[in-house]
């Protein structure tokens, strides 16, 4: 009996849209970083990038749970000597609310090439505005 290899001309790639108004920072980030990896499919193998393309929109309107809006840290360092910075994420969802949930999303992803090529199918916009209505509108997902 042999086994069904997948290879990257069979993969098909679908859009899916997700609405983050009103919820929970972590669960819409497994959620998103499933479909980037394609654990929902039934041919789905960890050494492929054979995930779907996700547009996530309202990331303003996100929410955290417990005190995570004032005792959530996040750190950026510059590269130089003292160049650590730190932003809770209230300041950070006012500044760039896409960063909060892209940081979440990437850091359920592989470390290595293939979790680096998986966040490149990630959209994610503050409102409710995109430019891949075209593409949603044919997908499975949405």
């Amino acid at each position: 009996m042999s086994t069904n290899v997948l290879s990257g001309k069979q993969i098909r790639r679908n859009w899916y849209h997700v609405d983050a108004k009103d919820q929970v920072l972590g669960r819409l980030a497994q959620d998103v970083a499933n479909k980037l990896m394609g654990k929902q499919k039934v041919n789905y193998v960890p050494y492929l990038d054979n995930g779907d393309f996700v547009v996530v929109t309202n990331a303003s309107q996100v929410k955290v749970t417990g005190k995570k809006a004032t005792q959530k840290t996040y750190y950026h360092h510059s590269g130089y000597p003292g160049g650590l910075r730190a932003e809770t994420f209230d300041k950070l969802i006012q500044r760039r609310p896409t960063e909060v949930i892209r940081h979440a999303v990437k850091g359920m992803l592989p470390k290595n090439k293939l979790g680096r090529s998986m966040i490149t199918k990630l959209h994610v916009y503050a409102g409710e505005n995109h430019p891949f209505e075209k593409q949603l509108g044919k997908g499975e997902g949405r």
